[in-house]
């Protein structure tokens, strides 16, 4: 397994600590922040292995590592922010499908119908071909966010 060692300068360690020392950021921020500190291969004890540094932050021990693998591949401001989701999905009904659907919910429901269901919405949305393909909970989800 390859060490990762951590070694800050002067400005680094004065920024972390005053960072820490202020505490306005992000509770992950401080963290990875502390984490760093305690890791500085500078650092006046000896370089602490990552489950004491855990034991003490109460944090896993591969936080740790992670958080120090972070700092010496890709930097300080990456090791202190939190990566982007890497699993996100465009959405299933954008702008104007919503609007035809909100206008659709308004106006009067089919004959023999009292009100609009929304697998009746679903299916009605499909016959118009504003969307290919939607279920009636992502309509409730749609729905739900306008009222």
């Amino acid at each position: 397994m390859e060490r990762y060692v951590v070694k800050l300068t002067q400005d680094e360690r004065i920024n972390l600590l005053l960072l820490v020392k202020t505490g306005k950021a992000s509770a992950a921020k401080l963290t990875h922040a502390r984490i760093i500190l305690a890791t500085d291969e500078n650092n006046t004890d000896k370089t602490p292995y990552d489950t004491k540094v855990s034991k003490e932050l109460h944090v896993s021990s591969r936080t740790v590592a992670r958080t120090r693998q972070r700092f010496v591949e890709e930097g300080l401001e990456s090791a202190l922010s939190r990566k982007p989701h890497s699993n996100t999905r465009p959405r299933k009904i954008d702008g104007d499908q919503e609007a035809h659907l909100i206008a659709l919910s308004c106006s009067t429901p089919p004959a023999g119908r009292s009100r609009w269901t929304l697998k009746l919405l679903a299916n009605h949305l499909i016959e118009l071909e504003i969307i290919d393909s939607v279920s009636s909970a992502t309509v409730s989800r749609v729905l739900k966010k306008t009222r």
